[in-house]
């Protein structure tokens, strides 16, 4: 296991997160996925493949599918090795994944190379940041969680318009390659920081006795699945990264739905529309700080509620005003929001009702729930799409799961 041997680790610990930052801002860069269909719709049509809503979807959803399968899988080996060992195996996956992707001829190519490789990458090295980060700050974990994430939630921010300029100027293949390398490169870099600490070290001026009133109950992963609690969380955090993760995958084709509706012609809004992903994306990243404060000062299911209640309101406003480009990009920002929002509230919350004994573990059987998320609303925006002409139509349903939400929060994450 590693041990962190430098001094001062009260102000060392905060290295660790901007590390697991920028680890993040690589791993978290499938949520360009949006601008990048764009570009690889029409090199698969340059290729003569007339392909659906759906199946340009499916790389998408077999990334997230096989990122959720890997995390809980990965956690045992990072008790075992260490974060650092774990994130450099996790790196070259992540680059051969992009890397491997410039060889797709058709979206089934692309769901293997990209999807399998990249998602089982990705699900390798998501954990080792958090983990580390997690037992370094029991006195902070959802902010300095949040933080460490934000870097995932951001990521679209900058890659997206990297992409869109290196596909435009160099082409989608190239583009690919220069990525895969330069992620490759970056994640075994900032791995090579993580760590964690050494038996029985806590930060200043905290006791054990303080965690443990915070915590729920200490509970290993074939105990935790058996608590109401378990269900409640899985329920609620698949559903509020279905409504994310769709809005992520659609972002441009939706805006580009909207805009013919009002008018507008594509090479009008195009490039506005790229622009938008940019504080989509930062949105995202804020929501995990965000959310992370908000569920240490007032509870998880508090949290996860209020959480609900503005997916119902983004749903119901983008789907009354269809027309409207404003109503589209407020209704995305706060998608794009709360899937950062739950990406910090999962965690936080296994910690705060399952403790950290078997973290690694339990985070990562809570996590198959955005799988789960990935394939559903992804699947319904596709569906919605290709059956109903739009992927406005998507919405009504993605409301509907809003409110049964607030439901399970009631229901499932009381601690009393």
């Amino acid at each position: 296991m590693d041990q962190f041997s430098k001094p001062e680790p009260e102000r060392s610990r905060w290295f660790i997160v901007i590390s697991g930052l920028i680890i993040n801002l690589c791993i978290g860069s499938i949520y360009s996925y949006s601008v990048i269909q764009v570009h690889l719709r029409k090199l698969f049509e340059d290729l003569g493949l007339r392909v659906s809503a759906t199946e340009m979807q499916i790389p998408f959803i077999v990334f997230l599918l096989f990122f959720a399968i890997t995390m809980p899988i990965a956690g045992r080996y990072i008790e075992k090795f260490g974060p650092r060992k774990v994130a450099y195996f996790g790196a070259i996956l992540v680059g051969l994944g992009w890397f491997s992707a410039s060889f797709a001829s058709s979206p089934l190519d692309l769901a293997v190379l990209y999807g399998v490789i990249g998602g089982i990458g990705v699900g390798v090295a998501y954990n080792c940041p958090i983990v580390s980060v997690g037992r370094w700050f029991p006195d902070r974990r959802g902010l300095a969680l949040g933080i460490t994430l934000f870097g995932f939630g951001v990521s679209a921010a900058i890659i997206a318009p990297v992409f869109d300029f290196l596909a435009v100027n160099f082409g989608v293949i190239l583009t690919f390659r220069i990525l895969g390398v330069l992620f490759f490169i970056l994640i075994l870099l900032f791995a090579t920081f993580l760590s964690f600490p050494q038996e029985g070290w806590r930060p200043a001026g905290w006791t054990m006795h303080e965690e443990k009133r915070k915590v729920f109950m200490e509970l290993r992963r074939e105990e935790m699945i058996r608590t109401r609690q378990f269900y409640g969380l899985w329920a609620s955090f698949m559903i509020g990264t279905l409504a994310g993760l769709m809005a992520i995958g659609i972002s441009k084709p939706a805006g580009l739905e909207v805009a013919q509706n009002a008018g507008i012609g594509e090479a009008q809004i195009s490039i506005l529309l790229t622009a938008l992903i940019v504080p989509f994306a930062l949105c995202n990243g804020i929501g995990r700080p965000l959310f992370g404060f908000i569920t240490d000062k007032i509870g998880v299911m508090r949290t996860a509620i209020l959480s609900f209640f503005l997916i119902f309101l983004a749903s119901l406003s983008i789907f009354l005003n269809p027309k409207s480009i404003i109503a589209y990009t407020l209704s995305f920002a706060i998608l794009w929001l709360n899937l950062g929002g739950w990406l910090a509230i999962a965690p936080t919350a296994t910690a705060f009702l399952f403790g950290t004994k078997d973290y690694a573990k339990n985070y990562g059987i809570v996590y198959t729930a955005y799988g789960a998320g990935a394939v559903i609303g992804n699947l319904l925006a596709g569906q919605s799409k290709d059956l109903f002409g739009a992927y406005l139509m998507v919405f009504p349903f993605v409301a509907l799961l809003a409110i049964l939400g607030i439901f399970v929060a009631l229901t499932g994450l009381r601690t009393k």
